[in-house]
């Protein structure tokens, strides 16, 4: 059960999300991160963990017989001491008495001020997602640059699912998996909806001879990929410094996808891209603890959201980097 971080301040979880709404909230603001990155609980804010090595996964053993009255051979792992942090992140909006009063009849402004609260630090956490993923420093020997980009400029030569084929190849090649998801923002995907290569192999499976790029769907293009996921970001942020012109940009790159192999169980020794680890002894929640706090210097009510969470690259070679994907919206 979460617990305030001081006798002053009370939780509000009528003024919070579930973990239910949590993703329904996450999709709604076109935020992918909690999907790529699972959330994982750790029983302690920070320290090591034992992680098979790659090369260990998949070992060739060599005989399963059992002879009568003997023992079963048995497995050998190494493992490797793999270090893991969590930090603590909130964020808080205060709720001024007078405003309150003056626009009661409009809206509840305490819990308006819990969304934005709620939202800030949702909205950081897939910012810290998306620079993981799409980092062509971390995946530098795990990175294909794109020749023909996945644009308007390149309808007809574009070949998105033969880029994508031979990503899903190296990956297979790197850890001896196949990936299962790919990752790109909602430009990409209304660009690649336009490609020819797209389009046809679209027809070609039975949906007709006139496919409009407007009717093409994630699931579609799932089945075209062959990925069992296609996550589409769909959330932005304001780049321009406080006082400045709004400058919107996407927080996952219109340069980059990501073709790899994301966590479908709750078991850490799963191999997959990374997981988001939650330490929620100090009270935290996935989704953010909310809570409230009088302030008389500003004459209102704080609302806080926080929690506590480390996001965590598991195993790289579950990945492979396409970059270049478009330069354009």
């Amino acid at each position: 059960m979460p617990a305030p971080t001081s006798s002053l301040a009370t939780l509000r979880p009528d003024l919070g999300d579930s973990m239910e709404e949590f993703d329904l909230a996450a999709d709604r603001q076109g935020f992918i991160g909690p999907r790529v990155y699972p959330v994982f609980e750790t029983a302690e804010a920070g320290g090591t963990f034992g992680k098979i090595p790659v090369e260990q996964l998949l070992h060739d053993a060599d005989d399963t017989t059992r002879s009568p009255r003997g023992g079963y051979n048995r497995g050998d792992w190494e493992f490797v001491d793999e270090a893991f942090a969590t930090k603590e992140q909130g964020w808080e909006e205060p709720v001024d008495d007078n405003e309150a009063r003056m626009y009661r009849h409009y809206f509840d402004a305490e819990r308006v001020a819990a969304q934005r609260a709620i939202d800030v630090v949702l909205r950081n956490g897939e910012k810290r997602i998306a620079a993981a993923v799409f980092n062509a420093t971390t995946y530098a020997s795990q990175k294909t640059t794109i020749t023909n980009e996945w644009d308007a400029n390149h309808t007809s030569d574009a070949v998105p699912v033969t880029d994508v084929k031979n990503a899903c190849e190296s990956v297979w090649d790197q850890c001896g998996m196949w990936p299962n998801a790919i990752i790109f923002n909602r430009h990409v995907f209304r660009n690649v909806r336009e490609l020819d290569q797209i389009l046809d192999r679209i027809a070609a499976s039975g949906a007709g001879d006139k496919i409009r790029a407007r009717d093409v769907t994630v699931a579609q293009l799932s089945a075209v990929f062959d990925l069992p996921y296609v996550f589409v970001a769909g959330s932005a942020k304001n780049t321009a410094k406080e006082g400045q012109s709004v400058a919107f940009s996407e927080i996952w790159s219109s340069e980059y996808a990501m073709v790899c192999r994301v966590a479908e169980t709750d078991d850490i020794r799963e191999p997959c891209i990374g997981r988001t680890l939650h330490w929620a002894e100090d009270g935290s929640v996935i989704g953010g603890a909310v809570e409230t706090y009088r302030d008389e210097n500003v004459r209102g009510d704080i609302v806080r959201c926080r929690h506590q969470v480390g996001e965590k690259a598991m195993y790289i070679e579950c990945a492979h980097l396409l970059e270049n994907v478009t330069t354009s919206s």
